[in-house]
């Protein structure tokens, strides 16, 4: 290839990632609040906590949508009953598909043939992945999109830091675990640098809630949230008790706060939606759910 042919051909690709970068601009600007969730490691629950985040949200009739960025181990479609739908195109776009509670969901998941097929991309197809669906995508109006972004602070997180312009804040998913702790901090450390606004920390798993005497076990110890919060300066949004039915909701497609109401872990999912939404809307001046909602 010539110098002049390979010239021409990376303006191209400039000229089309600033055209996706401002088709995703204008997209997101119909949602009010764009919140991203994050952790240090895997095996958080942070699918878990961003589902029923949602479903809390929603319930309070707020217009909430997800979208799953975890392009090698989406669960949002499967936690929210959607999985193995096909997602679809209409006129103004990729059109979400509606979940359990009425939480809109975009997923990579979506888009493939089966459940067994793999997605084996390398860093920058994965960016070009994320910023063509950001790009695509017909949100429409809505309160909240919440970006359910894959463990660790790599490809995906870095992406969709630098493309959601106004991104409202990000929440840190840990558990009570000295090697969670550790891990955290990076994650915190990553929205710092990126200039991400911090709304908090939640801690899942943080303990068990005996059903017969009502008691409080602290089974991974106590008191490491708190630490973690005063060493980092990050406020501590919420401690999640461990449920064992939270397994049960999971392979039903029923978020946990929807499917037992009156459980200790729904009222903290609760409780964590209202301090949310109080944050958000503290920053930004108020506003009541959208007319429809």
């Amino acid at each position: 290839m010539s110098a002049e042919k390979e010239r021409a051909l990376k303006l191209e690709m400039l000229r089309r990632i600033r055209e996706q970068e401002e088709l995703a601009a204008r997209r997101l600007s119909s949602v009010k609040y764009k919140v991203a969730i994050l952790s240090g490691k895997g095996g958080v629950g942070k699918s878990l906590v961003t589902v029923n985040l949602a479903a809390a949200l929603a319930a309070k009739g707020y217009t909430v949508g997800i979208l799953d960025a975890d392009v090698h181990g989406p669960s949002v479609p499967k936690l929210l009953g959607v999985h193995g739908q096909a997602i679809y195109a209409g006129p103004a776009g990729l059109i979400p598909l509606i979940g359990t509670g009425g939480v809109r969901v975009v997923s990579a998941d979506l888009m493939l043939p089966d459940e067994e097929t793999a997605l084996i991309w390398r860093g920058p197809v994965k960016t070009s992945f994320i910023r063509e669906l950001l790009s695509i995508v017909a949100w429409g109006e809505m309160d909240y999109l919440l970006v359910d972004l894959p463990p660790g602070t790599g490809d995906e997180p870095l992406t969709i830091a630098q493309l959601i312009k106004g991104l409202s804040g990000a929440i840190v998913v840990t558990t009570p675990s000295d090697l969670s702790r550790m891990v955290v901090k990076k994650a915190v450390t990553f929205c710092k640098q990126l200039r991400v606004p911090l709304l908090g920390l939640v801690s899942n798993m943080s303990y068990f809630v005996c059903p017969a005497c009502g008691a409080k076990h602290y089974i991974f110890g106590k008191g490491g949230a708190e630490r973690l919060a005063e060493e980092t300066g990050v406020r501590l949004l919420a401690e999640i008790p461990v449920d064992p039915r939270i397994s049960e909701s999971a392979d039903a497609g029923a978020p946990f706060v929807l499917a037992f109401p009156d459980s200790e872990a729904a009222k903290r999912f609760v409780e964590l939606a209202e301090t949310v939404d109080a944050l958000l809307r503290s920053q930004s001046g108020g506003g009541e759910p959208r007319e429809g909602s």
